[in-house]
């Protein structure tokens, strides 16, 4: 184990991405159970309030925490103590950060609605993507040329293009997350991109219009896809952020009417 990590992490220069990774992915989990127990009562935890009455969300430390990781991981380079404990301090502001992304999007404290569950997802897919550079995927498949192939700049530059285009295709399919996973690993974007868009993709509103046998074939294939996977997405989501509080999404959805 000790010489695998040194191999694939150390001498690469991959440890502060490690310690990034993991301190990011701790932070959100640490944090989800502090908000859950803030929630239920229970615990010595509260929530962070100023005397007059202003709620303190925790993506505001999160963005002090990114900022002086991120100028310190910088200035301290890959190498030594200091690149290491930037990192560290870069993944908690990032995890505190995107803990509340939905909050972000918004503009509203949407954090127990079903508008709050895309923090969730946008958590696991950067933990995904992180991941995959870490174990040695570069964007757009520049890793899976050859030598000669990347001597030659004009191969380089066609096969990041080619494969920037599959994922904007993937993603004018709505297929968001293939289109993201497909920036690191190329042949999930071409998937996305030959595959059926989705009935309400701005892709299908272009060619589908008066294409009624493809709409129907999209609608039919996303209804399979959604009820075969809506249960399992719904589980995880509930088990890494908490479900969505109805009363707080009636009280959201009276104030928008009104």
């Amino acid at each position: 184990m000790g010489t695998w990590l040194y191999r694939n992490i150390v001498e690469p220069g991959k440890l502060p991405l490690l310690l990034a990774l993991a301190a990011f992915v701790l932070t959100f989990l640490v944090t989800r159970l502090i908000t859950r127990l803030i929630r239920a009562g229970k615990g010595p935890f509260r929530n962070v309030s100023t005397e007059g009455g202003l709620h303190i969300h925790h993506v505001v430390p999160g963005v002090l925490l990114t900022v002086i990781g991120g100028f310190g991981a910088v200035a301290a380079g890959r190498q030594g103590v200091g690149g290491a404990v930037a990192a560290v301090i870069f993944g908690m502001g990032v995890g505190l950060v995107l803990d509340e992304f939905a909050l972000i999007l918004h503009l509203d404290d949407v954090y127990w609605t079903e508008a709050g569950r895309q923090s969730v997802e946008v958590v696991v897919l950067t933990a995904a993507m992180v991941g995959l550079v870490l174990a040695g995927f570069s964007p757009f498949g520049v890793n899976g040329l050859t030598e000669d192939e990347l001597d030659n700049r004009g191969s380089v530059i066609s096969t990041v293009a080619f494969n920037f285009v599959f994922s904007l295709v993937a993603l004018a399919k709505g297929k968001t997350r293939i289109a993201i996973l497909g920036v690191i690993i190329p042949v999930l974007a071409l998937v996305g991109a030959v595959r059926l868009a989705r009935p309400d993709s701005p892709w299908a509103n272009r060619f589908y219009t008066h294409r009624h046998r493809a709409r129907a074939r999209a609608a039919l294939r996303a209804y399979h896809h959604d009820r075969r996977w809506a249960g399992p997405a719904r589980a995880l989501g509930d088990w890494l952020g908490g479900k969505p509080d109805a009363e707080v999404e009636g009280k959201r959805g009276a104030s928008k009417e009104g």
